[in-house]
């Protein structure tokens, strides 16, 4: 077995991978500000405490971190949502972890997963995208990653969708993932409902299905789907995969959000290619798809 680790920015988790792929246990931590302000800290000891609890139960082989942001050897390059830079954090666990560690980008893992035993496995060429605290994203061409070189590439929520937009975290203004991110659509619904951030995605929802009527909310909906038909439009006219896959905690709200997607790129007619079907589809494997894919 092995243990693959989801390391989010707004959350961590933990599972522990049978030979099939699959999860036998998990465990995760939201990440609040208070958390944030030691981010290091908080991921090692958490990683390393229950990691070496999950040893004690199961035969554990190797362990597999998938990170948002640029890694090259092991090491952390840049990552804007966990705000660290160079940071090696597979020489920090190995001091209390004695199992082989590697790491790999988060949107990356998850379409390994995805087009092994997932959403795409049917489909040779497909482009997935990660929507949580940013956006990432990854091509699959003949059922391979896109090789970028010895960087990872495909920073999708880096892609500039608006002039003089908002401030990014990478530094530069109007990124993809400042309007289509789940977090901005979370932040969004919190400000027009007058609660904070202890007010979770699920509790969101909830309130989304109850009120359909309620125009507030709409409003909100309706221009985050603008947004992300955008850039989704932008990716699909560049690569013409097959399908696309949608990860992240946007799968919770795919009954509320998916088939306006689909509708409004369609309405818009944002594609250069016209389809007789345009298929996007959840991540089957849910959240889970960067546990996973970590281990692959």
């Amino acid at each position: 077995m092995k243990i693959g680790i989801d390391l989010g920015g707004s959350h961590i988790a933990i599972g522990v991978i049978d030979d099939k792929g699959y999860i036998v246990e998990k465990i995760e931590k939201r990440l609040l500000s208070k958390d944030k302000k030691n981010i290091k800290e908080t991921i090692e000891n958490y990683i390393i405490k229950n990691t070496n609890e999950l040893m004690s139960k199961y035969k554990i082989k190797e362990i597999g971190i998938a990170v948002p942001g640029t890694i090259k050897d092991g090491i952390i390059l840049k990552s804007v949502n966990l705000g660290v830079s160079n940071y090696n954090i597979i020489d920090n666990l190995k001091k209390e972890i004695n199992l082989p560690i590697k790491i790999r980008n988060d949107a990356k893992c998850a379409a390994i997963a995805e087009n092994k035993i997932g959403a795409l496995k049917d489909y040779s060429r497909s482009i997935f995208l990660t929507l949580g605290t940013g956006i990432g994203g990854a091509v699959i061409i003949n059922n391979k990653l896109l090789d970028t070189g010895e960087l990872p590439g495909c920073e999708f929520g880096h892609v500039i969708i608006q002039k003089d937009g908002l401030k990014c975290n990478c530094g530069k203004n109007g990124c993809f993932e400042k309007y289509a991110s789940m977090k901005a659509l979370k932040t969004n619904l919190r400000h027009v409902l007058g609660v904070d951030e202890k007010t979770r995605g699920q509790e969101l929802l909830d309130i989304i299905r109850k009120n359909p009527d309620n125009e507030e909310l709409n409003k909100v909906i309706d221009e985050y789907i603008e947004y992300l038909s955008i850039g989704l439009s932008n990716l699909i006219n560049i690569f013409e995969p097959e399908a696309i896959g949608i990860g992240g905690s946007f799968v919770y709200f795919s009954d509320v959000l998916l088939d306006k997607l689909i509708k409004n790129i369609i309405k818009k007619q944002y594609l250069f290619n016209k389809r007789e079907k345009l298929i996007i589809i959840p991540a089957a494997l849910g959240n889970d798809a960067g546990i996973i894919g970590a281990c692959q």
